[in-house]
């Protein structure tokens, strides 16, 4: 087992872990969460020996084999399979080692010796199971997603997301004891992922998991370990145990810290009152020592919440885009002589309705960016007619968005070049509902971390209120909050929403229908995620397949969705009814947000007429206060003035708080519609 006492580390001035003491049973899948920055990484890195702890110890047992996705690749040149044997490196010092036997074989003298120790090294690879390497590192390329014609390919010919992936497949074939995963889907897509999931179930050793992917760690994780202020708290189950498990803890802890102010409160006044009186003193001093006490517990509370908001259009086409007949690709470079189309998606007939929010599915590489890109207006098909309604405002979010920003600049001059002749309070403003206030809008984002880069690069993209949002792997970047703050924002977003995402979570409370695109197509899907899972199984090896219906009724491989179906080993079938049950489920979802935000408008509309209002008196009043402070405002030649103002602030005084009264109570109902 993994065993760490009163484990601190330190990086700079931060403690990242104070005093830790946490346990990690053989066979055990554990979860490790917390804020960006909190120490993840660190204590992996603790664990593979790379760094040393300043107090405390960490133990392992000395026999334990680990393995982990390295992050560099040392022969570029060597065929993708075989990079993944290397993973192996038993195995290939078994090689090594039965090489060079052949050799002595052919120049030593003593042939039954060299027999012998070739028989024991022939028996050794047999154990390692030699032979059947290169079809189980095949086996692991394909389950993430490589064809068998790039199985041989140099690993230096692919993208930088592709090698992360053959550097996993690496760290799956080695054999291990403990396996540790820093954000191992970064680079998956859902069909990976949900391979990598079924591949993790079937692992005998233990599994260290660190994942911003909520639904990834529910599905694999079966402890958590959260790192919080620097204290590791183990709790068990999987992360949505975690979260129901922790809300209740720290509902405890507000508690007791409510009980607790109230008694620091009582305390304190009654040190005041009688810290002078000598008959007193003693108990007064008492109160003095058990006050410094108490205050300890406050700082547990000290979290920051982040918080997304995305304007709503002011106006909504309906449909927002139709594509007719569209071959979607890339057109013909005029400059290139003999160059031609390259068409990636054929014939594509879909529209998008007002308000509609559909999801986009399918491998990586079949065309789903191709898809939105030319929805975005990023692409001009290759043939067809992408109609985009009068009014429409796209906004685009493309992958690598973080790209495009200007590291060397603010936020707040990043907003001022695409809004130039807005006031700067108002961008000020704009930006405080994306997590940057204050004085974070004058920094330059340089050292931000990924995720406030995401937020602001969201940030520009919604300036102008799109009614159409085209969103490509918004969620890559964000910690565990962040993503539930754009979640949040995006299912109360108004507007029509195309999303790509690996992220199930963000999937299932935000869209409510998908597109697939598959095989040169993009079609609806008759179907969840839970469908789509089946399909995924069902077109990954298994028998008699029939594949979830599209919108012509036929399969993906254009079968007759009529044909009974034998499900894969690991398929779960889904009855028809199950699937109309929870298509009705969507559609009475989608019913709910949109009378949730008919009913939250009015109210939100009370409530910024009401602000201004306050803001009116609240600065008459103020106007009225330096008035009155005023020492000739007291002369006995301005005693009229005196009862005139002294009745107007009395008016005023009353108007005020009976409008904050009004303010609070509409902000309540409002808090009351949210939690619903």
């Amino acid at each position: 087992m993994i065993r760490t006492t009163d484990l601190t580390l330190r990086r700079g001035p931060r403690v990242l872990l104070d005093r830790a003491s946490f346990v990690v049973h053989p066979g055990e899948r554990v979860g490790v969460v917390g804020r960006n920055g909190c120490g993840k990484s660190s204590l992996f890195a603790l664990i593979r020996g790379l760094i040393d702890a300043d107090a405390g110890r960490i133990d392992l047992p000395e026999t334990w084999r680990l393995s982990w996705v390295e992050q560099e690749i040392p022969d570029r040149h060597k065929p993708a399979r075989e990079h993944v044997i290397d993973g192996d490196q038993q195995l290939r010092a078994l090689e090594i080692k039965r090489k060079a036997l052949d050799t002595l074989e052919h120049h030593a003298g003593n042939a039954d010796e060299i027999g012998h120790r070739i028989a024991e090294a022939e028996a050794a690879l047999i154990d390692a199971d030699a032979w059947s390497a290169p079809a189980r590192a095949e086996q692991l390329l394909a389950g993430l997603g490589f064809t068998p014609e790039q199985w041989l390919q140099p690993v230096g010919t692919f993208s930088g997301g592709w090698q992360m992936r053959i550097n996993l497949a690496r760290a799956l074939m080695a054999p291990s004891d403990l396996l540790l995963l820093d954000e191992p889907t970064n680079h998956l897509d859902l069909d990976a992922m949900l391979w990598l999931e079924r591949w993790l179930d079937t692992y005998t050793g233990t599994v260290l998991l660190i994942s911003h992917d909520t639904e990834f760690l529910d599905a694999v994780a079966r402890t958590i370990l959260h790192i919080d202020q620097s204290v590791i708290t183990r709790y068990k189950g999987g992360y949505d145990d975690f979260v129901q498990q922790r809300a209740e803890r720290l509902k405890q802890v507000r508690q007791a810290h409510d009980r607790q102010s109230r008694e620091t409160a009582r305390m304190q006044h009654f040190i005041d009152r009688f810290k002078a009186t000598a008959s007193k003193a003693k108990q007064a001093q008492s109160r003095v020592k058990a006050l410094a006490r108490m205050q300890e517990l406050a700082p547990i509370l000290a979290e920051s919440a982040i918080d997304i908001s995305i304007p709503s259009p002011t106006h909504m086409p309906d449909p927002l885009v139709a594509l007719d007949h569209a071959n979607m690709g890339y057109a013909a470079d005029p400059m290139v002589p003999g160059s031609q189309d390259i068409t990636i998606l054929h014939d594509v007939n879909l529209r998008i309705p007002a308000g509609a929010r559909i999801g986009v599915l399918g491998i990586n590489g079949a065309g789903k960016s191709t898809l939105i890109k030319t929805i975005a207006g990023q692409l001009t098909p290759v043939k067809g007619q992408v109609i985009d309604a009068k009014g429409l405002v796209v906004g685009y979010f493309a992958q690598h968005q973080l790209d495009t920003l200007d590291i060397q600049s603010t936020p707040l001059q990043h907003l001022m070049r695409i809004a130039p002749d807005t006031r700067e309070q108002l961008l000020r403003n704009y930006l405080g509902r994306f997590g940057f206030s204050g004085d974070r809008v004058n920094e330059v984002i340089e050292p931000f971390s990924g995720g406030e880069k995401a937020r602001l690069a969201l940030a520009l993209v919604v300036w102008h209120k799109p009614n159409l949002l085209v969103l490509d792997e918004p969620s890559n970047h964000l910690d565990v909050e962040t993503r539930e703050a754009l979640t949040a924002a995006l299912a109360e977003y108004e507007g029509g929403m195309l999303l790509v995402s690996h992220d199930r979570h963000l999937l299932r409370t935000t869209v409510d229908e998908f597109w697939l695109v598959s095989k040169g197509e993009a079609k609806p899907f008759d179907g969840d995620l839970e469908d789509y899972r089946t399909y995924v199984v069902q077109n990954q090896g298994a028998e008699n397949k029939r594949s979830p219906k599209l919108g012509n009724g036929e399969g993906v491989d254009g079968s007759n969705i009529n044909n009974d179906v034998q499900n894969g080993a690991d398929a779960k079938p889904v009855s028809a009814l199950d699937a109309s049950e929870r298509k009705q489920q969507k559609r009475e979802d989608a019913q709910r947000r949109r009378a949730l935000s008919d009913q939250r408008k009015p109210i939100e509309q009370s409530l910024k007429q009401l602000e201004q209002v306050i803001s009116r008196e609240t600065q008459a009043l103020n106007d009225l206060n330096r008035r009155m402070a005023e020492p000739h405002f007291y002369s006995e030649s301005n005693k009229e003035a005196q009862r005139d103002a002294t009745l107007l602030h009395s008016t005023l005084k009353q108007s005020l708080e009976q409008t904050e009264s009004r303010w609070l109570a509409l902000q309540e109902e409002l808090e009351a519609l949210s939690v619903k």
